[in-house]
């Protein structure tokens, strides 16, 4: 089924990119049947084109005419303008999903013909990788065959979470803005073992392996980040004193108040895209 399907993404910034190679690399959707339009930047079309195999088309009304599945990837500022000039130009026979940070299920529908089926998702740059931690938030007109279909386009780049709407800016203070966290902490910990004498290159690998073991051993043991903590934690060894050092610098507090803070950042900017389409 899905290597027949024809895949547009409206928008060739990094997250479509990212849902590109991801998709590319599953090997489920042949590169040839992924579109993507730029309005605005051929030489990036050329990018995408040259990198993943894929069609680049520079006349949106013509990839629209292509497509099965129209993926809205375009940044949420343009989101008025852009779906103005071509939402005529949708079938009810397309299944939309829209990537746009801030731009409800219902607000989508609004600006598209009556019976439009929309589906809202969240994938995060892991994607790329096939590694992706994704939300999928059905419109009100999405059959239950269009959510079974995103379903499986959107497993090609790693797990599904279906959620509330209102549940999406706490994923995105989680999933969404989350690798950047561990990026933060790679570097921080990659920069202690240049100084304890391993090059940077082994430095980086040893952490990436680390965070990846610990996160396999979260997904396939029955047991909580806690007990598997507590599991390894020998009283006055080394983890316990590594910890202790966490704990006195506020590391487990920073990083609820990272989530914390991406999440109310979240809200903002929803509120203020909803203005801005108010406003228009």
């Amino acid at each position: 089924m899905l290597n027949k399907l024809k895949i547009l993404f409206l928008g060739a910034g990094s997250m479509a990119e990212a849902m590109i190679s991801g998709l590319v690399k599953s090997k489920r959707i042949p590169a040839r049947q992924i579109i993507a339009t730029n309005r605005s930047n051929s030489i990036r079309l050329t990018e995408l084109e040259k990198n993943y195999g894929i069609k680049g088309i520079r006349k949106e009304k013509v990839a629209i005419d292509q497509a099965d599945i129209i993926i809205l990837a375009m940044k949420p500022k343009d989101f008025e303008e852009s779906i103005t000039s071509i939402k005529n130009e949708f079938q009810t026979s397309q299944l939309i999903l829209s990537v746009m940070a801030g731009i409800s299920t219902n607000q989508i529908e609004e600006k598209l013909r009556e019976g439009q089926q929309v589906i809202r998702v969240m994938p995060n740059t892991s994607s790329m990788v096939g590694e992706s931690a994704t939300a999928i938030v059905p419109g009100k007109q999405a059959t239950a065959s269009s959510i079974v279909l995103a379903e499986e386009i959107l497993a090609c780049l790693g797990t599904v979470y279906h959620l509330d709407e209102e549940k999406i800016d706490i994923f995105t203070g989680i999933a969404g803005s989350g690798p950047a966290y561990f990026y933060y902490l790679m570097e921080h910990i990659e920069r202690a073992g240049r100084e304890g004498g391993l090059e940077a290159k082994t430095a980086r690998q040893i952490v990436a392996q680390t965070i990846l073991g610990a996160a396999k051993m979260a997904m396939h043991q029955n047991e909580t980040p806690s007990e598997l903590r507590k599991k390894v934690t020998s009283p006055n060894g080394t983890t316990a004193a590594g910890l202790e050092a966490l704990k006195v610098h506020g590391a487990g507090i920073a990083m609820f108040q990272a989530v914390q803070g991406a999440t109310k950042r979240s809200k903002e900017i929803s509120w203020e895209i909803q203005e801005m389409i108010r406003g228009n």
